[in-house]
């Protein structure tokens, strides 16, 4: 008689791909569960989604899930804060055949190398990432990995690869038609390319210009003061005042809720005008500046404001309030750290780096 029954080989093959299919069921759950984490900001969940993952992986002798999976768990600790953990496993990831065709992966290996301070690895990962991403086509992925190159050639003070790495950066987003992040890329480019030998007047300049140009792409009122302070301030940096003025101006409306920023904002402009000779323009920016940053506690940004003061109305020849203002700079950089400070010129200018590595 026959019988319905599956051979025994058969019906085990059929209970294996039924527990391998819940396997990977169950992994894909808790990896889309993990990259949720990670974009609500909760790296913990994310590294317990992942680990959980990785651990069912292991049993399925799938080594294509297994590095996948080795992956998100290297990139999680890299986010959350440990990268030398993140590293092992991204270099798990990195066994298969086609890891260095990754570009993912490349960056993350990147983002972890410059975490643990390790720089060579760390630009050297940063540039094949953006070099895959190019191959790709994907401008916005290479122009977000130029940034984090020029930051971590900026970290080593190499300016000039940093501005490099900047300039790249602008043209990958103007490829991708991602215009705010050229403007912002532009500003980062101009700023390293006036602390490196290897650009003239003409190259920073034009960057500069190129920057503002592309300034109406940029819809957040934070975002733009930022740029128009920091391409002002870039303008200082190679003497052409007038510009740097025209900047800060520009910049006053969107710091304007932004106490930090129109403090720097109001500093600079104040700074500018006396390097013009607009004493009586300047003085009452000076004042503004150093209300300001007395009332946020910084101490030491608000001498610098009383030191220009004091040169203002040493020009205006208002002396009384010219001593008091330089009595008051002496007295903040002295309780800020600086002890030996000697004014030997009257008509310097001080002036408030945007994002000042001191």
């Amino acid at each position: 008689m026959a019988s319905d029954a599956s051979p025994p080989d058969e019906e085990k093959g059929k209970v294996m791909r039924r527990k391998q299919q819940k396997e990977t069921a169950d992994i894909e759950d808790l990896t889309s569960a993990g990259h949720k984490a990670l974009q609500e900001g909760r790296p913990q969940d994310a590294l317990s989604c992942f680990k959980q993952a990785l651990k069912i992986a292991a049993q399925l002798q799938d080594s294509r899930v297994l590095r996948a999976c080795s992956f998100n768990l290297g990139a999680a600790y890299v986010e959350a804060g440990r990268p030398q953990k993140g590293l092992d496993f991204l270099r798990q990831a990195q066994s298969g055949p086609k890891a260095k065709r990754l570009p993912d992966l490349q960056f993350n290996m990147a983002l972890a190398h410059n975490a643990l301070g390790q720089s060579r690895e760390a630009t050297s990962c940063f540039l094949q990432a953006a070099q895959l991403y190019r191959s790709q086509g994907d401008g916005g992925s290479e122009g977000d990995t130029c940034m984090e190159m020029g930051r971590c050639y900026s970290r080593i003070q190499d300016w000039s690869s940093a501005a490099w790495s900047f300039l790249r950066g602008a043209e990958s987003y103007k490829v991708a038609s991602a215009l705010d992040s050229a403007a912002a890329a532009l500003k980062e480019a101009g700023s390293h390319m006036v602390q490196s030998d290897q650009f003239n007047h003409n190259d920073i300049k034009g960057r500069l210009t190129e920057s503002l140009s592309l300034s109406n792409s940029v819809s957040d009122p934070s975002t733009l003061g930022d740029l128009y302070l920091s391409v002002g301030v870039s303008y200082c940096r190679i003497r052409c005042f007038q510009e740097a003025l025209a900047c800060f101006q520009r910049a006053l409306d969107p710091a304007a809720q932004r106490p930090p920023l129109l403090a720097k904002v109001l500093h600079n402009l104040g700074a500018a005008l006396n390097s013009l000779g607009k004493f009586s323009s300047a003085v009452d920016y000076h004042r503004l500046a150093a209300g300001l940053y007395g009332s946020l506690g910084c101490h030491r940004d608000q001498a610098r404001c009383f030191s220009n003061l004091a040169v203002a109305c040493s020009h205006l020849g208002d002396d009384q309030e010219a001593t008091e203002s330089f009595i008051l700079a002496l007295q903040g950089f002295r309780d800020t750290g600086i002890r030996n400070l000697v004014f030997t010129e009257v008509r310097c200018v001080t002036f408030v780096f945007y994002g000042d590595r001191s």
